[in-house]
């Protein structure tokens, strides 16, 4: 039988997923790479620079996915949604991962202004799973629309050689998609387009922000 976790044991898990988020290549995934053994043609200087730059973005969102569910999931009142919440959040932790792995083959790195998303999301989500899981799931749902807008919007923009990336990128947007759908079919309440459109206002800063910081 296994054993109830204490609120002391709970804080231990939270302050170890914050240190796999935050510390660079801590986070360890738990299926490989997209990229596999793909192969990409020649990037010169300025479109490795431009690739790392969007994939810094894309960890970025990453971080702030993988707090925003920490935080529902700490706050959620049924325990079905808590185990979701979970489960999406280890598909995020592979994402952070292929991010991460990729800025290291680009020579690039994460952003400094991890941290402060990190903690601003946490803090929405776990607002938002004390609010109750109807409101929870629907911003689930919000979010990750908004998250496949921008990787569509990205994979339009990396480099054509760039293979690897792109390959990673196709992965995370078939499993945000599927977040989503499994957020409103799960009860998730709609949020009304102004509501998602100040949502996507707060991304576009975190994007212009995080491309070069």
């Amino acid at each position: 039988m296994l054993r109830k976790l204490t609120r002391t044991d709970q804080l231990i898990h939270q302050f170890d997923t914050v240190l796999r988020t935050l510390v660079p290549h801590a986070a360890q995934p738990s299926r490989p790479s997209p990229a596999g053994d793909t192969r990409d043609e020649t990037l010169d200087a300025d479109a490795r620079r431009h690739a790392a730059g969007l994939m810094r973005i894309n960890h970025t969102g990453e971080v702030c996915a993988q707090a925003l569910y920490q935080g529902q999931g700490m706050t959620a009142q049924l325990a079905d949604v808590r185990t979701q919440m979970e489960q999406a959040a280890q598909e995020e932790i592979d994402h952070l991962a292929w991010c991460d792995a990729r800025l290291v083959e680009l020579d690039g790195r994460t952003s400094y202004l991890n941290p402060l998303f990190y903690a601003a999301s946490f803090g929405i989500g776990a607002v938002a799973g004390a609010v109750g899981d109807r409101v929870s799931l629907g911003f689930v749902n919000a979010t990750e629309e908004q998250v496949g807008k921008h990787l569509d919007d990205h994979l339009e923009k990396l480099p054509m050689g760039d293979r690897r990336s792109r390959a990673i990128l196709e992965q995370m947007r078939e499993d945000e998609a599927h977040h989503a759908r499994w957020a409103l079919e799960a009860g998730g309440k709609r949020f009304p387009a102004p509501v998602k459109f100040g949502m996507s206002l707060m991304s576009k800063v975190m994007t212009q922000s995080v491309y070069r910081l």
